[in-house]
């Protein structure tokens, strides 16, 4: 009857020797990870502080679309085109008659800066690249026309190049 005894004694501290370890595993597992969360978070505490605010300043939008822009293109001896679909994104008080009334300004910037890129340039920007060159030259063709900028921002949508 011992033997029995120790073998149940010997299992019952086994268990509780692999629970204990476990435990104690979790539990530095997780101050380890509250500390390598903690260190960004202080060598960049005015960042996140920044991060924090804007999160809580989440502004809704309103978006006008302005389809089919085609511009023909230089290129290699041939014509190339481009068809891409621009939407203007504006805040919700800005009334939809005033961004549809600014579609064909819109369209004609657009237009007028692309068409005086060579096809290999265009080819080699990227989008945002391309979205930023594109958005500050109609920002840019408003201000010189003194035409008010019912929009914050000129996004793509769509771009085909041929």
């Amino acid at each position: 009857m011992a033997m029995p005894r120790i073998i149940l004694i010997m299992l019952i501290l086994n268990t509780l020797l692999a629970v204990g370890g476990i435990g104690f595993t979790f539990t530095l597992y997780q101050s380890v990870q509250q500390m390598a969360q903690a260190a960004p978070n202080e060598a960049a505490g005015a960042a996140s502080e920044a991060t924090e605010e804007a999160e809580a300043e989440k502004v809704e939008y309103q978006f006008h679309p302005v389809d089919k822009v085609i511009v023909s293109l230089a290129g290699d001896g041939r014509e190339h085109y481009i068809v891409f679909d621009l939407v203007l994104q504006a805040g919700l008080e800005t009334e939809k008659k005033k961004l549809e009334q600014i579609d064909p300004m819109v369209r004609n910037s657009a237009v007028a800066h692309l068409t005086s890129l060579k096809f290999q340039e265009l080819r080699g920007q990227a989008i945002p690249q391309l979205q930023t060159a594109l958005e500050a030259a109609i920002l840019q063709d408003f201000a010189a026309r003194n035409l008010l900028v019912p929009f914050e921002h000129v996004l793509i949508s769509k771009m085909i190049v041929q």
